[in-house]
């Protein structure tokens, strides 16, 4: 059994919020380059496993909460009888979600859904979205956000995905979300600075 004070003096060596950019630093930017790389090759088959139920049961809950009060204002009502399409390309993970009484659905990919607007990204660019790193605009102007069909229904979207409140979600995601997303970015500018 580990003893508490080691646990104490173990703690020393993680990082902690404030010297988490410190801390990325004395990574080789190599090494930082090539986990950004290579975690998608890693959690493709990984995510291939996870049933469609297990998925809409994280994600819609989620949802839910990011969008409390847009959903509770009638901001989604623009996708009832609508469908929107969500690709993270580099995972090959489609969800096509539409609103229906008062609340947010999800069809899995065997009810060959026909989507009116997709949106599609890494799955870096979503996270450097969600964390405020990145606008949609300026991912859709460099061709790495893509938008394609309903183009109306593709601004209404964009404009919710503008107004998400990250911190509305529980503080652990926030900040996994938070720790990603500067981590994603710190290392795409240096690397940018080296080229």
């Amino acid at each position: 059994m580990i003893k508490s004070t080691t646990l104490v003096q173990m703690s020393q060596f993680l990082p902690k919020k404030s010297t988490m950019a410190s801390f990325e630093k004395r990574i080789p930017l190599a090494i930082r380059t090539s986990v950004i790389d290579f975690l998608p090759k890693i959690l493709k088959p990984s995510l291939k496993l996870v049933p469609y139920s297990s998925q809409r049961a994280a994600l819609i809950p989620a949802l839910h909460s990011v969008f409390a009060e847009a959903i509770e204002d009638g901001d989604f009502e623009f996708l009832q009888d609508k469908w929107l399409k969500i690709s993270i390309t580099d995972l090959q993970l489609d969800w096509w979600i539409s609103f229906d009484e008062d609340k947010l659905i999800m069809a899995s990919a065997n009810e060959c859904i026909q989507e009116d607007v997709s949106f599609s990204a890494s799955g870096d660019d979503l996270v450097l979205i969600a964390g405020r790193k990145q606008d949609p605009d300026t991912l859709f102007f460099q061709r790495r956000l893509k938008i394609e069909g309903d183009t109306e229904l593709g601004l209404e979207v964009k404009n919710l995905i503008d107004a998400i409140d990250i911190e509305q979600l529980p503080s652990t995601i926030h900040d996994f979300v938070q720790m990603s997303a500067n981590f994603i970015q710190n290392t795409k500018d240096e690397a940018a600075q080296q080229h």
